[in-house]
């Protein structure tokens, strides 16, 4: 026969599995959410950039990848400055965890056209399980079809990490540099007078093949000047840092 202390230790000890069980099994959403602050930079020195696209995603989410074809969504970024095309899509893709879109440009530091707008922003967002890739895109707005833009890259588990991210030419339009081509808000932006509106959509007479490829850079043979429009390495800034 069982004494009472050993019946008494035998219940405490089922009784401690089953509270672990609870609270244990399953966990929250909440609990396995990874949250961190991501910081844009602009680097250039007369290129302004469009609000920011954010994505953390799986690894095989991808959003764009140099010397594959630029998807209908992304040109519509790289040329128009419209990102809503490629958020819908997003939304409805496999592996997408957090979409986040800043609601201004972000102009160079020493902001050319006086806007008065930031050239660095914060951003929040989250990862959660094998959802920790971030990916970043924003058009070049004095460009015919140049993005800056990042994709897949892992976050970090601890602390922070820094990113960079390149100029690619989305190539599904000829790169004319000429205002007539060129997004409306350019020349606002970069303090540039011109009799030419602008347009804010595609023109098939001067379209390309559209396989993204490192942007060659302003040559400065129309409206932009090389020495002036032009950038040197990396264009922004991805300062990612864990904060939970």
């Amino acid at each position: 026969m069982k004494s009472r202390k050993t019946v008494f230790f035998v219940i405490t000890v089922l009784a401690a599995i089953f509270v672990a069980g609870i609270t244990g099994i399953p966990e929250s959403n909440a609990a396995k959410t990874q949250m961190y602050e991501v910081t844009i930079t602009n680097l250039t020195p007369s290129q302004p950039i469009t609000p920011p696209l954010l994505v953390t995603h799986s690894k095989d989410a991808v959003i764009f990848t140099p010397g594959e074809m630029a998807s209908e969504q992304l040109q519509q970024l790289a040329e128009n400055g419209n990102a809503e095309p490629l958020v819908e899509e997003l939304k409805s893709k496999a592996g997408v965890l957090d979409i986040v879109q800043g609601t201004t440009p972000l102009v160079p530091a020493n902001d050319p056209g006086e806007t008065g707008l930031d050239y660095s922003e914060t951003f929040t967002v989250s990862s959660e399980g094998n959802m920790r890739y971030l990916s970043f895109a924003s058009m070049l707005v004095c460009t015919n079809d140049g993005f800056a833009g990042i994709d897949s890259v892992k976050l970090p588990f601890y602390k922070e990490k820094t990113a960079y991210a390149k100029a690619f030419d989305a190539r599904t339009e000829m790169n004319t540099e000429d205002f007539a081509d060129l997004v409306p808000p350019c020349q606002d932006a970069i303090g540039v007078g011109s009799d030419e509106d602008g347009t804010g959509t595609s023109n098939p007479a001067i379209a390309e093949d559209g396989i993204i490829i490192p942007h060659p850079g302003i040559m400065g043979d129309e409206d932009l000047q090389n020495r002036v429009h032009a950038w040197d390495g990396p264009v922004v800034k991805i300062d990612i840092v864990r904060v939970n």
